[in-house]
């Protein structure tokens, strides 16, 4: 059998802030130019956070307001777009949300509201991403696909919730996930310490270490909040985008990281 060359897949994880930045009359729409800017990015998954599908006053307030879901809107041609609500509001309803573009396989969600003040939710999304040569009795190459589990969260803001938060996720992790399938968990954990990261790591979730890539605030990033864990897959590098057009979309930067098949 031949060997076969390195396959990398490249992963995007942004908080969005539903699209709108600033407060009172003077907020702006952004959802256009993340649109964009998502492209830019060329991820071959980007999973969002703080996705609206729809809201009845801003769709009123803002002349060009998208006719499409977020979700849906920001999917760059050929992806497609996995929306799961995490919230109910007055005006309408936002959750997180999983562009790909690679086949997707199955999807499911899972509440993880830990209090009634703060609705989260979990999207799991099965994702075909290639296929693998695999040795057959006859001696003929043949081929098997290469399934990639991608867990999308959105952790609370009070330090007992994200706990109890990474404890269901590691418990819906073992009823859901097989054990030998390549596994992402990407997302907005509300971190501003370490504690999230060596939970994880109890589970055999890590991601690129060495220098800390800084998501927020955007304007002057001095903590990293959004993080990339795998098992199953190698981290090879992640950077986070700089610039005057990244500070102003959302109160987040993305990250971006890249990984070893």
């Amino acid at each position: 059998m031949k060997k076969e060359k390195p396959v990398f897949l490249k992963v995007a994880t942004y908080n969005i802030h539903k699209g709108v930045q600033g407060m009172g009359p003077g907020r702006r729409l952004e959802i256009h130019n993340l649109g964009l800017a998502i492209e830019q990015l060329d991820a071959d998954i980007v999973c969002l956070q703080e996705v609206r599908k729809v809201h009845r006053r801003e769709e009123k307030y803002f002349k060009h307001w998208p006719e499409l879901p977020q979700a849906e809107f920001l999917a760059p041609p050929g992806y497609q777009a996995i929306y799961k609500t995490n919230a109910v509001t007055r005006h309408g309803e936002h959750g997180n949300a999983l562009l790909s573009r690679w086949p997707v396989v199955s999807h499911r969600h899972e509440d993880m509201s830990d209090h009634r003040f703060e609705q989260r939710g979990l999207l799991h999304v099965e994702i075909q991403v290639g296929e693998l040569p695999v040795a057959s009795q006859s001696k003929l190459e043949t081929t098997l696909p290469l399934n990639v589990h991608v867990i999308v969260v959105h952790l609370g803001l009070i330090p007992a919730s994200r706990v109890r938060q990474v404890q269901q996720l590691h418990h819906y992790i073992e009823r859901e996930v097989p054990q030998d399938s390549p596994l992402l968990v990407a997302g907005d954990f509300n971190d501003w310490g370490t504690r999230v990261t060596k939970m994880m790591r109890t589970q055999n979730l890590k991601e690129c270490e060495g220098a800390k890539y800084l998501t927020y605030p955007s304007r002057l990033p001095i903590v990293q909040l959004d993080h990339v864990y795998a098992k199953g897959l190698s981290p090879v590098s992640q950077m986070v985008p700089h610039g005057k057009i990244w500070r102003q979309m959302s109160d987040h930067l993305p990250l971006v990281a890249q990984f070893d098949l």
